[in-house]
């Protein structure tokens, strides 16, 4: 078995293979999604939202439905956005103003993207489990969504 980071090598290869040539965002964000989901395990959503004015609104993803707009400063993904910064959090239960769009969700990571330089979304993944990103996830899906904006 492979190790992480060459997991998420290998997985961001195939992503900007995947995205190469391709012009549209919501095509490729479609595309990246079915792909993480594919490829990570122990996941039960993953998918991107879009900045929208003072608002997060449901992007391309793959899971059961969730909610559609998200305050900016409001739960893991508005805090993500609001602090340009990625959030990890081991246990949704106890982060303050979490948002539970499935209550089957226990951890959660987000990490921002920007479109031309621009600040774009986030990309959100939960898991069941407690505790399933860690930092090497973290490093790894960082370091994915920095080369996959580049071809964004």
């Amino acid at each position: 078995m492979e190790n992480k980071s060459a997991f998420y090598r290998r997985l961001t290869q195939q992503a900007v293979a995947i995205v190469d040539g391709e012009p549209d965002v919501i095509a490729n964000i479609s595309n990246i999604s079915a792909l993480l989901n594919m490829e990570l395990e122990d996941i039960n959503w993953v998918g991107f939202y879009l900045l929208k004015d003072d608002q997060l609104v449901l992007g391309p993803f793959q899971g059961k439905p969730a909610c559609v707009r998200i305050p900016v400063g409001r739960g893991v993904c508005g805090t993500a956005i609001s602090e340009n910064k990625v959030q990890r959090v081991g246990d949704v239960h106890q982060f303050e103003g979490h948002i539970a769009c499935d209550a089957a969700s226990n951890s959660e990571i987000v990490i921002p993207f920007s479109v031309k330089g621009k600040l774009y979304g986030v990309l959100d993944i939960d898991s069941p489990s407690l505790s399933r990103f860690d930092q090497e996830d973290e490093d790894g899906l960082v370091s994915f969504i920095e080369e996959l904006q580049i071809k964004l």
